[in-house]
């Protein structure tokens, strides 16, 4: 089980930074992917960035160049520079578990919301 703690977010102009962090309340080793989805009112939930424990970075196409993602095994963070009204959502942190050969879970935070004011 893994229990994930979100923090950062909150309201900002155009063109300004935000940071936030997430970190597994339980330090494991069988965490292989920690990052970010959001998910705007009315649309589906996307992926944002995401970090794997090897430290292999992906972004989606419309941040990139603007968030950094970064961060360990048992934690992520994402630097959000430039922001745009379009980025306005719920941001959610993620992690992918795997204890076993056999086994993978995928695990949810709250949620921090994100407004961006143009």
């Amino acid at each position: 089980q893994v229990h994930l703690v979100e923090s950062g977010g909150g309201l900002v102009q155009a063109g300004g930074s935000l940071r936030l962090s997430c970190a597994s309340a339980r330090r494991t080793s069988s965490i292989t992917l920690m990052g970010w989805y959001r998910q705007a009112p009315g649309k589906q939930r996307e992926l944002v960035a995401t970090r794997d424990s090897d430290g292999n970075l992906n972004y989606a196409d419309s941040v990139w160049g603007r968030f950094t993602i970064s961060g360990d095994r048992n934690t992520v963070t994402l630097q959000m520079n430039n922001l745009k009204s379009e980025d306005t959502a719920v941001y959610y942190c993620y992690a992918k578990m795997k204890p076993t050969i056999e086994a993978e879970y995928t695990y949810w935070g709250q949620g921090t919301q994100v407004t961006v004011s143009s």
